[in-house]
């Protein structure tokens, strides 16, 4: 399954707040329309923003090329890139894969008609006007296009890794959605759970509902019953008694941005479920791209975390479910200390503590970024 797909002059998603109801797709024809999207979490997911907005940015391009690439070409994708970070502020993701096609940008504007996308059939190249692409607008898309792909291959790799800490018969709890629809396919969390399916074993999920935005429910449960795995929705408060009872031998997590010494922030909710699995004696893993890692940042404090509006508490499917006049605070995410995670399994490897060293040791001893 896949969650977003370039059309040669336009990208298309399925829009995520109208599953498991309805499977509607969206198509997206300039960057501002990218932008809402990511804003309004038609899509969501760190490593799938990071796509969208690589994507973005090649529409941004698209749409100087009749004008033959004017020489503020570049301030305005610096200007384009600067309004697709603000879009969601704590996956790193997103203002990785923005720097790296402006970095793409600025090898050479001019060239990049000899480049070829990874798959040709997923990522044509074609410009807006159904033609060729040329010179900047080939070379984004190009860019876009090893973005997707690496990903991809990323998340099958996260899969192997991770599949090998997971017994022969499992009962593997998850939170929110780290699946194909927060990634270009395949996914981090979920990918770890396919992939141990994959291998013969036996598993089966406990999913959380994720409030209030119910990626749980609504994204998580719908993956993996359209993939034939056993899955039981509970609702977040019922996490305790599942891990106390012995219902769950793991919890496998996704990340929206690794710290340096392997603080992560992930969905809200997060960091509970760690402090379960510690007083319970579970393994708590993340499963996430080194994209995920930023070693730009020492420590979990450092992590902007997003706020969204109060009405996604307040109400439900349009209606009120909260007394008016009560104060609502509504972060998405929270941060889960490293001591409370006992791996982070990337594409490169499994990461253990300390992580300072080994997650600085998986990225070759760079910033990812």
């Amino acid at each position: 399954m896949r969650a977003l797909e370039w059309m040669g002059d336009r990208v298309r998603i399925i829009d995520q707040t109208k599953l498991p109801l309805e499977e509607v797709f969206l198509e997206c024809r300039n960057w501002e329309a990218v932008a809402g999207a990511i804003r309004e979490m038609k899509l969501r997911g760190a490593p799938l923003i990071g796509l969208a907005a690589a994507y973005g940015l090649a529409l941004a391009a698209a749409e100087h090329e009749s004008s033959g690439f004017d020489a503020g070409v570049l301030e305005y994708l610096d200007e384009v890139g600067r309004a697709l970070k603000a879009t969601r502020p704590t996956a790193v993701n997103l203002a990785w894969a923005v720097d790296r096609m402006l970095a793409a940008a600025r090898r050479d504007p001019g060239t990049g008609a000899g480049e070829v996308v990874q798959d040709e059939g997923r990522f044509p190249t074609r410009g807006l006007s159904g033609g060729p692409a040329r010179g900047l607008t080939r070379a984004l898309i190009a860019e876009a296009g090893r973005i997707a792909g690496e990903d991809a291959a990323a998340n099958r790799a996260i899969g192997a890794h991770g599949q090998e800490l997971v017994p022969p018969r499992a009962a593997i709890l998850t939170h929110c959605n780290a699946g194909a629809l927060a990634t270009s396919e395949f996914g981090t969390a979920l990918g770890v759970i396919r992939a141990a399916r994959d291998a013969g074993k036996e598993v089966r999920v406990y999913a959380t509902e994720a409030r209030p935005f119910l990626q749980g429910a609504r994204l998580t449960a719908w993956e993996l019953v359209r993939d034939g795995i056993p899955v039981t929705l509970i609702t977040d408060s019922a996490a305790g008694i599942v891990i106390r009872s012995g219902r769950v031998d793991l919890v496998v997590v996704g990340a929206d941005r690794i710290a340096a010494n392997g603080d992560t922030a992930n969905k809200v909710g997060t960091y509970n479920l760690a402090v379960l699995a510690r007083a319970n004696g579970i393994p708590f893993y993340v499963a996430a791209p080194r994209s995920t890692i930023d070693l730009s940042l020492a420590e979990g404090t450092l992590i902007p975390i997003e706020e969204r509006p109060s009405p996604e508490v307040t109400h439900f499917s349009g209606r009120r479910v909260a007394a008016e006049g009560v104060e609502v605070f509504n972060p998405v995410f929270d941060v889960t200390p490293a001591d409370l995670v006992t791996a982070v399994i990337t594409d490169a490897g499994v990461a253990r503590p300390p992580f300072r060293e080994s997650l600085t040791g998986l990225q070759g001893g760079d910033a990812w970024r």
